[in-house]
C-alpha cells in the first residue's frame, strides 16, 4: 500500500511522496484497461481521460457516475461526457454509465494488462484530480495504491458489480436530470439586464395569444461546408462565416442574423418595421430589440448586434455543446458553427415570440411594449 497526496501548501509534498494525479497517469501508462468508479466528474477531467486513453491506446475504458442520476447533472458535464461514450462506443472500447440505483460516491480507479488488474487507487478523489481548476485547486485529497493481486480483484469485483443493469446504465439510455448551465456570455454587456426568476414569472403570467414561431435555420453537421446558400452556412445563426466585412478582421462568432420569412412578418400582430420593443427571455435576460431591412425580415438587438449571438449561442456554450471560436476565418473544420445536431442535443430548435400586456419605458422615456421571448422545441 502507498500512501497518495494533494500538493497544497503548506502541505506540500515531501520526499518521496507522489500525488494522486500522477499516480493515475502513471498506471495508465502502463495498462491496456481502466475501470472507474466515481461520483463526480468535471468537463475538464472528461477530456483528460479522454486524452489520455486515446494518447496510452487504452482498449477498454468504462466510467461509471455515481452521484448525478439523484442530484441533476450540470449540463456542460453531461454533453462533454455524451460525447466520451460515442467516442468510445465508436471505437468500440467502452462506455460512460451512470449508477441509477442509489446515490454512489466511491472513488475507485482498477487498472489492468492482459486482463489481469495490476493495481487500484481508492480514497476521496473524484474525477476532477485528473484535471484541477479553479474549484478544486485547493481542495485537498488523499488516496491510497494498492499492488495486492487480493485487493485489487475484490476492487475490481466491486467495480463490476456497480456495472450491472441493477445498479447502473449507459448515460444514454437513461433520463439524467439536467442542471442548466449559466449563460455567462452576456454577462457586463452594455444594455443588457439580468432579472429574478420572480420577474420572469409575472411576465409569463401576462402572456397574451400574440405569439410567433422563429424557426432557427442550421446545417446538418455533414452540411457544414454546403456554401450553396440552401444550407445556412452563412447566414442566420452562422452568418460569422460569411465574408468579413473587413478583410483584416473575421466576423465575430457571436454575430448572428435572424431573418424571418414572410408568412410570418406579415401576420397580424408581428412587431412593427423600426419600432423599438423590450424582451424578457426565459433565461432572465432584459433588452431591447427592433425588427428592420426590406419586408421587416430581420430580427435583432437594438445598437449591439452581438446581443442575440451571445444570448443563443452563449446557451449552447454554457452547455458544452459548442466552443466559441475565436477567429471564424481560420476554422477550417467548422467547428464553431451550429448544426442541427447541437439544437438537438440542447433540446431546443425554435425560438418563441409573445406579446404581453406589460409596457416599460426606456432610457428616452418612451414607453415600449414588452414581449417575451423563449429558446423551445418544436413539438
Amino acid at each position: 500500500m502507498k500512501i497518495l497526496y494533494s500538493n497544497i501548501q503548506p502541505l506540500g509534498l515531501e520526499n518521496g511522496q507522489e500525488t494522486i494525479e500522477e499516480c493515475i497517469k502513471r498506471q495508465i501508462e502502463n495498462a491496456d484497461k481502466i475501470e472507474i468508479a466515481v461520483g463526480y466528474v468535471s468537463k475538464a477531467s472528461l477530456e483528460e481521460l479522454d486524452s489520455l486513453v486515446d494518447m496510452h491506446q487504452i482498449s477498454n475504458i468504462c466510467l461509471n457516475i455515481g452521484m448525478y442520476y439523484v442530484e441533476g447533472m450540470p449540463e456542460g458535464t453531461y454533453h462533454t461526457a455524451i460525447k466520451c461514450d460515442n467516442r468510445w462506443k465508436e471505437k468500440n472500447i467502452g462506455e460512460v454509465r451512470m449508477i441509477n440505483t442509489f446515490k454512489y460516491h466511491g472513488k475507485i480507479y482498477c487498472f489492468f494488462k492482459n486482463n489481469e488488474v495490476f493495481s487500484a487507487v481508492i480514497g476521496s478523489a473524484n474525477l476532477g484530480v485528473l484535471k484541477l481548476e479553479a474549484n478544486n485547486r485547493r481542495q485537498y485529497e488523499s488516496s491510497i495504491l494498492t499492488e495486492d493481486a487480493e485487493e485489487c480483484r475484490e476492487l475490481a469485483l466491486l467495480l463490476e458489480r456497480l456495472k450491472s443493469p441493477v445498479c447502473s446504465a449507459n448515460i444514454q439510455e437513461i433520463d439524467v436530470p439536467i442542471i442548466r448551465e449559466e449563460n455567462t456570455s452576456l454577462n457586463s454587456i452594455e444594455s443588457v439586464e439580468q432579472i429574478p426568476q420572480k420577474e420572469i414569472e409575472l411576465y409569463k403570467i401576462h402572456k397574451t395569444d400574440i405569439s410567433f414561431t422563429l424557426p432557427l435555420k442550421v446545417p446538418a453537421s455533414a452540411e457544414r461546408h454546403m456554401d450553396d446558400g440552401k444550407h445556412y452556412t452563412k447566414s442566420n445563426l452562422n452568418v460569422c462565416y460569411a465574408a468579413p466585412r473587413n478583410l483584416r478582421k473575421s466576423r465575430d462568432w457571436f454575430e448572428t442574423q435572424l431573418t424571418v420569412s414572410k408568412e410570418i412578418t406579415r401576420m397580424e400582430g408581428y412587431p412593427e418595421k423600426n419600432t423599438p420593443f423590450f424582451v424578457v427571455t426565459d433565461d432572465g435576460y432584459w433588452f431591447k430589440v427592433h425588427t428592420t431591412s426590406d419586408g421587416n425580415k430581420q430580427f435583432s438587438a437594438v445598437g449591439n448586434e452581438l446581443i442575440m449571438g451571445r444570448w443563443i449561442k452563449g446557451r449552447l456554450a454554457a452547455a458544452g455543446l459548442v466552443t466559441p471560436i475565436n477567429n471564424t476565418g481560420i476554422d477550417t473544420e467548422r467547428t464553431g458553427m451550429i448544426t442541427k445536431e447541437m439544437l438537438a442535443a440542447y433540446g431546443c430548435d425554435k425560438l418563441v415570440l409573445t406579446k404581453t400586456t406589460q409596457r416599460a419605458v426606456d432610457e428616452y422615456g418612451n414607453e415600449l411594449d414588452v414581449w417575451f421571448f423563449s429558446f423551445e422545441a418544436s413539438e
